[in-house]
């Protein structure tokens, strides 16, 4: 164990110097700072292939502002989002790709899954036309490989450092983060684009299995169709949303005189091993104690943790039960989760829901949950924020939970950087 404590010490301090997203209720960090404090939803009613009528969280940004008609019409909804995200970070950043060497820079975006949208579009364009093949497009192998939304950013800013998609079910926006982490640390690149992107409201498909599986969230009001911890919550809201961060080695990031929004400190990934959907409390909780060992903290010094919180029955009860385990006896740690504003962004929650607490180390503020009115007494947690923002005297952690089906699980620590 001490040999891995010496080693931490020499590895590269790693931060945030940009964000770009969409969300379903913004296009930019600063308004869905004040759109999450605000407790302002991004849910809509629309009309879902062979679904009819569902709630979902679609963006409404505008494609055209970082690509061209022609690439756009080639490419793919994933790719649009990706391409935004990317763009908007780099600027954020204040980062000039002319000026910098295009093949240090990494692209790691988390997914859940790519290619549902345009096969399901393509298969229903086929029996629009009684199954003629030639009608099927010539664009759909680069479309739905699973590598296409950073491929898309990749062609669309001329990156040709190493960009790639990592698939982690609910767990990728975390996943992204992590791995340019440790490419940035290896030197692999000196540069990265990292976070997660979804488009999964544009498949009826995923629609049509939670709802099989009696987990997809439903009421007359499109707002108050996910309730995560209420007991009246009957599933998730299907979202859509992208966020992509510029990271950077600290040295680098000091010598361009960057604005740093945050150090990332600690994270852990761990595997449940025990069933396709319904998670496991003990391996999150190991996942959140390794991802504490590594940052050097201890949970007092948590000062807010981000739920999952999907709105599912056994999914709040088993974070919950793993999150009181660990944060229990903190009296400084705060408690929150951010898809009672925007549904469940699949692929994309965990990059988008650490942007909607990124900013409370400028205003010390701890968002509130939405849609929480009735606390579920098996979901009840120590200073769970979730009718007006707390203010604390100063937010200096934010831990970061994300997990996905098939036992994956991330927890991703960020620090308000100290020199």
């Amino acid at each position: 164990m001490s040999t891995n404590t010496n080693a931490a010490k020499t590895l590269s301090r790693i931060v945030i110097t940009g964000v770009g997203l969409t969300a379903p209720n913004a296009n930019n960090l600063r308004d869905f700072r004040a759109a999450v404090l605000s407790k302002k939803s991004g849910l809509v009613h629309t009309e879902i292939r062979h679904m009819g009528i569902q709630a979902a969280g679609l963006c409404d940004f505008d494609e055209a502002r970082h690509q061209s008609k022609k690439m756009r019409k080639r490419g793919t909804r994933a790719g649009a989002i990706s391409i935004y995200c990317a763009k908007e970070a780099l600027d954020d950043a204040g980062i000039k790709l002319d000026e910098r060497d295009p093949f240090t820079i990494g692209v790691y975006i988390g997914i859940t899954e790519h290619g549902n949208v345009e096969t399901e579009n393509e298969i229903h364009e086929l029996y629009q036309n009684d199954l003629k093949t030639e009608f099927w497009s010539h664009h759909h192998n680069p479309r739905t490989v699973a590598n296409n939304p950073a491929g898309e950013v990749s062609l669309n800013l001329g990156i040709t450092g190493p960009c790639y998609t990592i698939g982690a079910a609910c767990a990728a926006g975390n996943m992204g983060l992590i791995e340019a982490c440790h490419m940035l640390r290896l030197g692999e690149v000196d540069l990265a684009l990292a976070g997660g992107i979804s488009e999964s409201p544009h498949t009826f498909g995923i629609f049509a299995a939670f709802k099989a599986q009696g987990a997809l969230g439903e009421h007359e009001d499109p707002t108050l169709a996910t309730r995560p911890l209420d007991t009246r919550r009957n599933g998730i809201a299907v979202s859509e949303g992208g966020c992509l961060y510029t990271l950077e080695r600290l040295d680098d990031a000091l010598a361009r005189g960057a604005k740093i929004y945050g150090e990332i400190v600690g994270f852990c990934i761990n595997s449940d091993a025990s069933d396709f959907v319904l998670p496991h409390a003990g391996r999150q909780m190991e996942c959140m104690k390794r991802a504490l060992d590594r940052a050097g903290l201890k949970p007092e010094e948590i000062d807010i943790v981000n739920l999952h919180a999907t709105g599912t029955s056994m999914g709040d009860i088993q974070e919950c039960e793993a999150v009181s385990s660990v944060f229990g006896y903190s009296d400084e740690t705060y408690i929150n989760f951010t898809k009672g504003h925007i549904g469940h962004c699949m692929g994309a929650a965990g990059a988008l829901e650490l942007a909607g607490n990124l900013l409370s180390f400028e205003d010390n503020l701890v968002h509130p949950a939405r849609n929480l009115e009735e606390l579920d007494p098996k979901c009840a947690l120590k200073n769970l924020v979730y009718g007006e923002p707390v203010k604390k005297k100063e937010i200096k952690t934010i831990l970061n939970n994300s997990f996905g089906m098939l036992g994956i699980n991330s927890s991703l620590i960020v620090k308000k950087y100290q020199s």
